[in-house]
């Protein structure tokens, strides 16, 4: 069941500052995709929404304030979405094939000498943000290659 938090805004903009968005991860993971819609709704929607309330408002009256006002928080709340998307996302546990290649890719960091955190008994999607970003970072090319 689906619990609203209010952390979760906090949570999926702290979510997408720790994802690497590397073109090898797009194909596996929805997060890539989801990120870069809400970096581009994050700069563009808050002036489209103010384009449309005020077009609206020109165009068709003061009589019509409420369905521009509807219309511009619609149009502000799209990059909020996908916020909220990725901190209810970045706390959910992995799923078994997930679980899988987190392990595989945390093995290989340790065999190439790597300084790695614990593992905890249950991680998120937070948690292999973390991993993949510091394997991107510590390991050389050829090997993350292999990975993925």
């Amino acid at each position: 069941m689906f619990q609203f938090r209010p952390s979760y805004l906090k949570d999926g903009h702290e979510y997408m500052s720790i994802w690497p968005m590397k073109p090898a991860l797009y194909s596996l993971f929805p997060e890539c995709r989801i990120i870069a819609a809400t970096k581009f709704g994050i700069q563009v929607m808050p002036p489209i929404a103010v384009l449309m309330v005020a077009l609206q408002l020109n165009y068709l009256g003061v009589t019509h304030l409420p369905q521009a006002l509807a219309i511009g928080i619609f149009f502000f709340s799209l990059p909020v979405q996908g916020l909220f998307w990725l901190g209810h996302r970045a706390n959910q546990p992995l799923p078994p094939h997930i679980l899988l290649l987190y392990k595989e890719v945390y093995n290989k960091m340790q065999e190439q000498g790597c300084a790695l955190e614990n593992t905890p008994s249950k991680p998120s999607f937070k948690t292999l943000a973390k991993l993949l970003n510091s394997a991107f970072k510590q390991l050389d090319k050829a090997f993350t290659k292999q990975l993925f």
